[in-house]
This record gives structure tokens, C-alpha cells and sequence, in this order.
């Protein structure tokens, strides 16, 4: 991970990229400590997928919980067909 200021940026955008691009994680330091981390395509989808999982994983803690609890309806394969 590298910190770099956003005229070093400026000046280095296709060296800074391909860093970015090989793996390389770039914090842009701004005033204020409003940074802007810049990250690879790949990176940036990796990471929302992992979010993803973690809420698709938290429903089914919480539906497990709910399960302990006895929060579930038993319904008879006709009953569900009537759903239909």
C-alpha cells in the first residue's frame, strides 16, 4: 500500500495505474483526511462480492436463529400449492 499525494497523482496517473493494476493499493492523502483509496477493477469487485457474501451469510444466521427460537410456520405441500 502506497500514500501519495493527489499532484503526485496527477503527474504519475499511468505509472500509478499500472501499480494499481499489478496489485498495488494507492491512498490519495486530501486535506482533511478525506483520502481516496484507488483500487484495480478486479479488486473492487472481489471486495463487493465479499460484502455480498457476508450479508447473504448473515440472512441465514438470522433465519437459523429464528429456527432455534421456534419463528417458523409448518405448511403441507397442498397448502403451498395453493400459493400458486
Amino acid at each position: 500500500m502506497i500514500a501519495i499525494k493527489p499532484t503526485q497523482m496527477r503527474d504519475n496517473f499511468k505509472s500509478i495505474c499500472d501499480q494499481v493494476v499489478g496489485g498495488e493499493i494507492v491512498i490519495v492523502s486530501r486535506p482533511n483526511n478525506e483520502n481516496v483509496v484507488v483500487v484495480s477493477e478486479k479488486e473492487f469487485n472481489d471486495m463487493r462480492k465479499a460484502a455480498r457474501n457476508a450479508e447473504y451469510l448473515a440472512t441465514i444466521d438470522k433465519s437459523m436463529e429464528e429456527l432455534k427460537h421456534g419463528g417458523f410456520v409448518i405448511k403441507t405441500l397442498e397448502e403451498l400449492r395453493a400459493y400458486e
